[in-house]
């Protein structure tokens, strides 16, 4: 088996990627399709028929050697990799934690070992008597811990550290003495030349962007809206080069699941057929999906992007595979049975919950069957693979589906593979953001820690945004009040915001002067089929500006969803999918797109936007004031959503440039225009 090297690349980064695909190919005994994954010998591939899985066979997430450089044939077995480096305030060391059990129902971590630890904590799991945890703490620093018994009914110091001093409310927090280490981890974005809080996502629904290459299309003969149209690897491709992401002002792209899925159809919960045109429906998961293209191309695309400054993450489906997948039918062990335990299956929202112990267990459909990662060979073959996937293509980042509904090892031993073996080889921080579709922000932050994750998609906040600014239910003022208390909720994870997904419908149809629908939360089902028709007036499309704006203006990593940049229409799956659109604006779609590009522009030249703090400075009704501070810096955004003009004030006094239009105020307030902002700097 062979992996291809990238071509054409002459920075040192591609030089060091290609090194190692060199040394991966010289582990290989036989060939393979360029389709497949390469390194099979040191990652291991889905066990053929009659084939035994041994554990021993792949990685076993500690650093790796031989593999990171030098010729073809050169002796690398006495080379490691060593922890990467970052300053010492930077360093973090895992340390266990343990407390002997008297009969508790569950015991969590709390401390200051992260920036959430006292609000989410660690959830500590019980091991032979003893309730233990694992926890990344800063460098040579103390730590004052202690543990929550029964969600709250007691907090206790550690009982074996006498290191004690007062918490303040009449008890005892544990002082973990500083800690240094061999093996240190360093803070989320802290390697590299990359700051991820600077990066503005483009999520690219391959099926649906652009088609490249017609050859490998290949309708199933479902209904069109639900199969395969055509969209692949080398359309996107073609994008970056003709300059598209770059004039949009976007750094990262997002591309669907890439691993070959089946050809079977499926059917929904509405009735329909399905194609498996969404990547959600892995079948070979060492092979690429035959719609998209052949790995060179995957390269290709990641080779085009890096050499334009773009990054680009894949999303993976780490969670479930078709029942046609040849894992499945090797290795049935490997996976929860469809069975709730009651004489019923295990579908999620069926015989199953979505949530807690049923739902790191349900199947997501009858068709779907859902891995068991408590089974240790199931968790090493999916790491194994979704490490391959990295070193085969080069990408610097993962979107993880359905994270709530896995074990917390499998994230755990993802995030030491890629500090082990994928960091120190590419220099850079390998991102890795969740989706949790879950309106319960302790859930989501729970997986926003070092040893996990390092953000989330932030739903909880889109869902506000889209009622309060867009769809204009309830005030701005309550808008103000949430973002006040979610500010700092995820400790340092960079979040990513959003207003738009491929999970609910077109977000246009929120900001319509009458919304198609009165719940932010709704999936727009019953009118998943109607084809529904783009706006005829602006305000939509000024609405849809304004939601932008906010999200361009506040930290996180901004998301847009292909085709939100022109307001596009759509209910429910699959006609939020739509192919995209690439001629044929109305005027509302052209102005949501420039004022897009404006928000990229300046986002990009002020970092108070990136990496600053936020101030809420005024709210009422209708209008949202706050201040974003970095350093010296300071930038004051004003958010008008009626449909009149209102006066919005809070501002500290002097003379403010607004960049979005270069008109000059002054004083403690501003006057705006319906469904207008300002983004303002002193002048």
């Amino acid at each position: 088996m062979s992996t291809l090297a990238w071509m054409g690349t002459t920075t040192g980064r591609a030089r060091a990627w290609a090194l190692a695909a060199v040394a991966s190919a010289a582990l290989g005994a036989s060939a393979c399709s360029i389709d497949d994954l390469g390194s099979d010998d040191e990652f291991g591939n889905p066990p053929t028929a009659g084939d035994t899985f041994d554990p021993d066979q792949g990685g076993d997430g500690g650093s790796t050697t031989g593999t990171g450089g030098g010729d073809a044939g050169e002796d690398t077995s006495s080379e490691t990799t060593g922890p990467p480096e970052c300053a010492d305030e930077n360093k973090r060391c895992p340390h266990e934690f343990s407390l002997l059990d008297q009969g508790y129902g569950n015991v969590t971590l709390i401390g200051d070992f992260s920036p959430s630890g006292w609000d989410v904590g660690l959830g500590m799991g019980l091991d032979g008597g003893t309730w233990r945890v694992t926890a990344d703490v800063p460098w040579d620093t103390p730590v004052l811990y202690k543990f929550k018994i029964d969600d709250g009914a007691q907090y206790i110091p550690d009982p074996d550290n006498p290191n004690q001093v007062e918490d303040g409310f009449g008890g005892f927090n544990s002082v973990l003495d500083g800690q240094t280490c061999e093996d240190w981890t360093c803070d989320p974005g802290l390697i590299g030349d990359f700051d991820w809080r600077d990066s503005v996502i483009y999520f690219v629904f391959v099926d649906r962007f652009n088609n490249g290459d017609p050859g490998n299309d290949g309708p199933i003969g479902v209904e069109a809206l639900a199969d395969w149209q055509g969209g692949d690897w080398a359309g996107v491709t073609a994008k970056i080069e003709e300059g598209y992401f770059g004039e949009l002002g976007v750094n990262t792209l997002w591309l669907s699941v890439p691993l070959d899925n089946t050809n079977v159809s499926g059917q929904g919960n509405d009735g329909y057929f399905y194609s498996a045109y969404h990547a959600y429906w892995p079948q070979n998961l060492d092979a690429t999906e035959e719609h998209f293209g052949t790995l060179a191309e995957l390269q290709q695309l990641v080779d085009a992007a890096h050499e334009r400054d773009i990054k680009v993450i894949i999303d993976y489906a780490m969670n479930h595979v078709h029942d046609t997948a040849p894992v499945y039918a090797d290795h049935p062990e490997w996976f929860w049975p469809n069975d709730n335990g009651e004489g019923g299956n295990c579908v999620c929202g069926e015989g199953c919950s979505w949530g807690g112990d049923q739902g790191r267990r349900c199947w997501f459909t009858g068709y779907l069957p859902d891995f068991n990662f408590t089974n240790a060979e199931a968790r090493a073959f999916s790491v194994d693979n979704a490490t391959q996937w990295i070193l085969d293509t080069g990408v610097d980042g993962f979107r993880l589906d359905a994270v709530k509904h896995i074990e917390d090892s499998w994230l755990i031993d993802m995030r030491a593979r890629v500090a082990a073996e994928i960091e120190p080889m590419t220099g850079e921080h390998f991102y890795m953001v969740g989706e949790t579709f879950d309106g319960d922000r302790d859930t989501i932050a729970y997986y926003v820690q070092p040893s996990m994750l390092d953000g989330q998609f932030d739903f909880p906040l889109r869902m506000e945004l889209a009622s309060k600014l867009i769809m204009r239910q309830g005030s701005m003022s309550e808008l103000a009040g949430f973002m006040d208390s979610n500010d700092d909720y995820y400790g340092a994870g960079i979040m990513s915001t959003f207003i738009g997904n491929h999970d609910i419908p077109r977000v246009v149809h929120l900001a319509e002067d009458i919304p198609l629908w009165d719940n932010a939360w709704t999936d727009g089902k019953d009118m998943a089929w109607t084809n529904i028709p783009l706006p005829g007036n602006e305000a939509p499309f000024e609405r849809l500006a304004l939601g932008f704006t906010l999200i361009f203006t506040i930290p996180g990593a901004p998301l847009i969803y292909y085709g939100d940049e022109y307001g596009m229409p759509g209910g429910g799956d699959p006609d939020n999918r739509r192919f995209m659109q690439w001629s044929g604006y109305s005027s509302g779609q052209q102005g949501l797109r420039d004022h897009l590009e404006q928000l990229t522009t300046i986002r990009a030249e002020q970092t108070a936007l990136r990496r600053g703090s936020r101030t809420t400075l005024s709210a009422d009704q209708d209008t949202l004031v706050y201040e974003m501070s970095y350093a010296n810096d300071m930038v004051v955004v004003a958010l008008n959503r009626a449909d009149g003009n209102r006066s919005a004030g809070g501002l500290p006094g002097g003379s403010w440039v607004d960049l979005l239009s270069g008109q000059v105020v002054s004083g403690t307030s501003v006057d705006l225009p319906a469904r207008t902002s300002m983004i303002l700097v002193p002048q």
